[in-house]
């Protein structure tokens, strides 16, 4: 079935490697490796987009939306709810901390700020933005050859913020990133792709293409304005390979992942057993992914941050025998007619319970359906906490 956006974290494992390398740098302006993206101006300024803020959508590039007013007028809205949304629970906090007689001017205060809320009215909300599946360049049908060729869809538009200042997802971001591959790895971006996908045992992840006969590939489905089930539209992905463009299955998602957890957690278990195989990347480099990076969002959890071509949410309680938050790793994917999520749950290890174990330790979910707009991250979550739970319970 199509991945969709979990494209972008197995487009992450090329990159890594070129850096690893020392073939690739990532704070080096684009156009060191693709001089046919022209420089970029921001208000007047001379800006520098990099692979890095590419890689965690802090690039200024646009999405598929391609009216900058109506993007920044939406930021603009949610920062400014979620700002008002603090003030308003710290206030009433404050109001019943008091009590008794505060209660009339908690109720005053709530009245109030209701009315402020319509006394602005309509005009504080921005104009209304389509959805990705209401955006023309999402049903491409036009055939691009390579990566360089793709960026003409992009190239010349103005950047919507500057660079580093703003998270703003876009996966034409990652239609350069796979053009910086080739030129970094010197070869063609599938080709180099698909020799990652042999070392990694994903024998059944390719690129989704139109004409060759690709077995047990999936239909792909939606709901009509009827609530009816349809077939989806034609469309051709080769614009967006590295971003949303590889049909894979759960079962190489899943070595993936795995893959991923074993080099992140490998070092911790180097004095212990020294005959451990390498992970395929380095344990640094994984925690570089695994890292969150500032200003950035991630949409399908809101306790989390984007880091590289993966939301993370940090380990994190508050207050003894309340709430804890486990550390994860996860993406999701949405495109016509596909949905997926994968997710990765480290085990909470440290030094006295390591011994006699080996990586990688914890749960990895994947689930990939043929429908599009289906929500999969919190069910993935679920699964995986509930596994967790019941190897917990083992003696």
């Amino acid at each position: 079935m199509r991945i969709a956006s979990i494209s972008k974290s197995l487009t992450m494992v090329a990159i890594a490697k070129l850096w690893e390398a020392g073939k690739l740098d990532l704070d080096i302006p684009v156009q060191h490796y693709v001089p046919e993206f022209p420089e970029k101006e921001y208000e007047g300024e001379k800006v520098s987009v990099t692979t890095r803020l590419l890689i965690s959508h802090l690039s200024g590039i646009r999405h598929y939306e391609k009216d900058m007013k109506k993007v920044k007028e939406e930021k603009a809205y949610k920062a400014l709810k979620m700002m008002k949304g603090t003030m308003e629970s710290d206030q009433e906090k404050e109001l019943k901390e008091k009590g008794g007689k505060s209660n009339e001017k908690n109720d005053f205060a709530k009245a109030k700020i209701e009315q402020d809320n319509e006394a602005k009215g309509r005009n504080s909300k921005p104009c209304k933005r389509k959805n990705d599946f209401e955006q023309g360049e999402l049903y491409l049908k036009e055939k691009f050859e390579n990566s360089i060729e793709s960026l003409r869809l992009f190239k010349n538009d103005p950047l919507f913020f500057k660079p580093g200042s703003q998270f703003l997802y876009s996966t034409f971001g990652y239609t350069l990133l796979a053009a910086i591959v080739e030129r970094a790895s010197g070869y063609k971006y599938l080709d180099y792709m698909q020799k990652i996908f042999h070392d990694l045992d994903m024998l059944t992840t390719v690129q989704e293409e139109n004409e060759p006969v690709i077995y047990n590939r999936a239909r792909f489905y939606v709901y009509n304005k009827k609530r009816r089930l349809v077939n989806t539209p034609y469309v051709d992905n080769s614009y967006k390979w590295a971003g949303g463009g590889f049909l894979s299955t759960v079962g190489d998602l899943l070595k993936f992942g795995n893959a991923m957890l074993y080099g992140y957690q490998v070092g911790l278990f180097k004095n212990s057993n020294e005959n451990l195989l390498p992970g395929y990347l380095k344990p640094e480099t994984m925690l570089m992914i695994w890292t969150p990076v500032p200003n950035t969002e991630m949409s399908w959890d809101r306790e989390g941050k984007y880091a590289m071509a993966w939301g993370v949410v940090e380990k994190k309680q508050t207050y003894g025998s309340c709430r804890k938050q486990r550390h994860y790793a996860s993406h999701t994917g949405g495109a016509v007619g596909a949905s997926s999520v994968l997710l990765v749950l480290p085990e909470e290890l440290d030094a006295a319970t390591i011994n006699n174990k080996f990586p990688p330790r914890g749960i990895v979910v994947s689930i990939i359906c043929n429908m599009q707009s289906v929500g999969l991250n919190s069910t993935a979550l679920k699964i995986a906490l509930e596994f967790d739970k019941d190897r917990s319970d083992m003696p």
